[in-house]
């Protein structure tokens, strides 16, 4: 697919990078006239619809980049960086004292705690971890039943609450495909976090991708979106997306891709952004890009660092760089490095985050709402997918994405009673909007709020 097809839709214009951006495609008009610009009878008169929030909360996310099975990546990464830039100080560190394993009992330690406290978020699996084995097939230094049991512990553990990424292939040295070996120089230019140093096709970009990503399928790993090391991708930024939507339509036949790469600092927005890479306007040919908001502010990616976990959010929950985000009701996803919630067997890392997610819990608790990374990107595409428009008893929600918990605030509502869908399953009446989930509906003086679990087509809200 040629680059030039690729199309970023943001608020109907061409940004300077040259995407072509749409804003969100729910809509209404003022009048309570219908998409044709003509009346339906007996129709709602109304405001337009307003998506908000999914279950009006703050999404809350939390990204684990450099993770794998067993191999602690930031004690074999660094002696293979060491070589590539000689000149970084951080690379000279005593990497040998350092352990080469992060055990299955902290995998499972810390996959119980987060799942005992609704932690959502990606868990990245290197398939070929700095060049040290394969996930498909051995790791030496460990057995194949060790490997085995490895890989069933994220299967069963981790994949409810955590979608799954390849970090690339090996997040160190650059694969020959034709060979499956590293190429044999060793510099900035032939090293993952760096590559590709020139302009190369959206081709070879999404064999390079789909070659990670057939490894974690051979393990049973399903993944709907790639993670990026580094500045992997920086000079094909316009490409990259289409790659991705390729690769991970290709390997795994998701009908959503998404990927992380971006860090969004200050008061840069956190909200996904919709990259469309089929024909300007077909809304079902698109890959999310979704950022985090925070750095890596725990044990960093060597595992090495000290937790500053006030950076996050301080004891009392009034500053930090999540409290900000959820003060501004931005998607809050929060990032670090495996090695650094290790932190060399120390876990000081994961005990610094223990404490930042009770600090969220206990003063943002009904306010925010754990998901995964590709629940955040199946929300955005839904709320800028899909179109809302009035019809006779009701309205009716035409969406090209699927998502659950959307929800959405329509004015002008009286009635008593709700119904959604082609079934028509009543929805339940709550109280408060604290309450709402997927099923249930709100009514706050002449505002109706309904949450609920929206499929892919026509979907009709109905009333009495």
């Amino acid at each position: 697919m040629d680059a030039s097809r690729l199309t970023l839709i943001r608020n109907g214009r061409t940004d300077r990078r040259g995407f072509i951006a749409a804003s969100a495609v729910t809509c209404l008009a003022a009048s309570g006239q219908t998409q044709a610009d003509s009346p339906a009878a007996d129709a709602p008169s109304s405001t337009s619809p307003q998506v908000l929030l999914p279950r009006d909360r703050v999404p809350v996310s939390f990204i684990i980049d450099d993770s794998t099975c067993l191999v602690n990546m930031g004690y074999f990464c660094t002696p293979q960086f060491a070589t590539a830039w000689p000149g970084r100080a951080e690379y000279r560190k005593p990497w040998r004292t350092w352990p080469a394993e992060i055990p299955d009992d902290f995998v499972r330690e810390f996959g119980h705690w987060c799942a005992e406290h609704g932690v959502k978020g990606k868990y990245s699996v290197v398939p070929y971890p700095a060049c040290v084995g394969w996930m498909d097939r051995m790791l030496p230094g460990w057995s194949r039943r060790q490997l085995r049991d490895s890989l069933d512990l994220v299967r069963t553990l981790m994949l409810p609450n955590w979608d799954i990424h390849p970090e690339m292939i090996s997040h160190t040295r650059v694969l020959d495909l034709r060979t499956g070996r590293p190429i044999e120089a060793i510099n900035d230019g032939t090293m993952e976090n760096s590559f590709p140093q020139n302009d190369v096709s959206v081709d070879h970009l999404t064999e390079y991708l789909a070659y990670a990503l057939r490894i974690l399928k051979n393990c049973d790993l399903p993944c709907q979106g790639i993670t990026t090391p580094g500045g992997f991708g920086n000079h094909v930024k316009r490409k990259l997306p289409i790659a991705t939507h390729q690769a991970v339509r290709d390997v795994f036949g998701a009908s959503l891709p998404h990927y992380f790469k971006y860090v969004r600092q200050g008061e840069q927005g956190t909200e996904p952004e919709l990259e469309f890479v089929g024909a300007d306007g077909d809304m079902s040919n698109v890959t999310v890009n979704v950022p985090a908001g925070t750095g890596d502010w725990y044990g960093g990616w060597q595992g090495d660092g000290q937790s500053e976990p006030d950076r996050y959010v301080t004891r009392d929950g009034q500053s930090g760089r999540m409290a900000e985000l959820i003060q501004r009701r931005q998607p809050a996803v929060m990032l670090c490095h495996w090695p650094g919630m290790y932190c060399n067997g120390t876990k000081s890392g994961f005990q610094a985050f223990q404490q930042n997610v009770l600090s969220l819990a206990e003063h943002y608790g009904d306010q925010i709402h754990w998901m995964k990374v590709s629940e955040i990107a199946s929300y955005w595409a839904a709320k800028q997918c899909t179109t809302i428009r009035p019809v006779p008893g009701g309205y009716q929600f035409d969406a090209v994405h699927a998502t659950s918990d959307f929800t959405v605030q329509l004015d002008g509502v009286a009635a008593d009673r709700f119904w959604f869908g082609d079934r028509k399953q009543p929805l339940n009446r709550v109280n408060d909007r604290r309450a709402l989930k997927p099923g249930s509906c709100l009514l706050e003086r002449d505002k109706l709020i309904v949450c609920v679990d929206l499929p892919v087509g026509s979907s009709p809200l109905t009333w009495a």
